[in-house]
């Protein structure tokens, strides 16, 4: 599976971003996409994810009700819809997928984690 990620920016407190991200090779095999994010000096932390099978999604507290997630499943791409950004959310955003598909093509009980580029999304106070 690769993936990616494109959408981040530089913006002002309590503007938008739309970060997507697009999944290639075994689609067939991921079971949910999302997105983390790290800021400096911090741990890479969940924001939010969803369920290809079902589209449910699940949020970190500090992004419910600012953030939706949702996917295309035709373009196999997700998106990260992001609204009245707040300077805490400066981070760099990467893309997850997780597949029961290793990347020599065996099943992997449990799964594994595939990981886009980065990218940077700026909130400015």
């Amino acid at each position: 599976v690769q993936l990616q990620a494109s959408g981040g920016g530089l913006v002002q407190a309590g503007e938008s971003l739309r970060l997507s991200c697009a999944a290639s090779g075994s689609v067939f095999s991921i079971t949910t996409m999302g997105w983390y994010r790290q800021a400096p000096g911090n741990q890479r932390e969940l924001v939010a994810t969803i369920r290809v099978d079902d589209g449910t999604p699940t949020y970190t507290d500090s992004v419910k009700g600012r953030f939706t997630i949702s996917r295309d499943d035709a373009k196999h791409t997700v998106y990260l819809e992001m609204n009245s950004l707040k300077p805490e959310d400066t981070a760099v955003y990467y893309c997850n997928a997780n597949s029961f598909v290793g990347p020599d093509r065996k099943y992997v009980p449990g799964g594994v984690d595939y990981w886009g580029q980065g990218t940077l999304v700026t909130v400015s106070s």
